[in-house]
């Protein structure tokens, strides 16, 4: 397993998500990874994506196909807002009420990724947590080129048990 990230209270009363990966891939690779459709999908992003790196711009975040077909999910978009994009440093927009900031720091030959996602529900915590982890791992291996031979609702719903006892 992973290192696992961590889940807590702000100060404001919201629940923030960290987690910290270091990736054998430059920024510029991993930034890529982050914002272009295609490589969204790649690793399965938990949404279609119409990004604008332009600050203040808005974003709409639509549901996959597998999450119409598991879930249910109803395919209008829920709306965003840019709040920062540096290349290949520093990426963080809104995605309905909550905020998603990714870190790139170069490290070596590869980069090191701080990921918050900030929520307002502190009883989705752990399988927010859960699902990220999961999609972390995703990433590195459409990054590294590597087959993923596990069902990510599976292994997301497995991670949500361990973070539910952490907490």
């Amino acid at each position: 397993m992973t290192a696992p990230g961590t889940v807590r209270r702000t100060v404001d009363g919201r629940v923030e998500i960290r987690f910290e990966r270091r990736f054998a891939h430059s920024p510029a690779k991993l930034w890529q990874a982050l914002t272009d459709p295609a490589e969204l999908r790649a690793w399965r992003f938990p949404a279609v994506v119409e990004l604008d790196l332009a600050p203040g711009a808005t974003l709409y975040f639509h549901p996959t196909d597998e999450q119409r077909e598991r879930f249910g999910v109803t395919p209008e978009p829920v709306a965003g807002r840019m709040i920062v994009a540096d290349p290949p440093r520093l990426l963080e927009y809104t995605w309905g009420t909550e905020t998603l900031r990714w870190e790139l720091t170069p490290d070596g030959d590869g980069c090191r990724l701080v990921f918050r996602n900030t929520i307002g529900d502190d009883g989705a915590g752990p399988a927010v947590a859960g699902g990220w982890h999961a999609g972390l791992e995703l990433l590195e291996a459409a990054l590294s080129g590597r087959a993923v031979d596990w069902d990510i609702w599976q292994r997301a719903a497995d991670l949500q048990k361990q973070y539910e006892e952490q907490s």
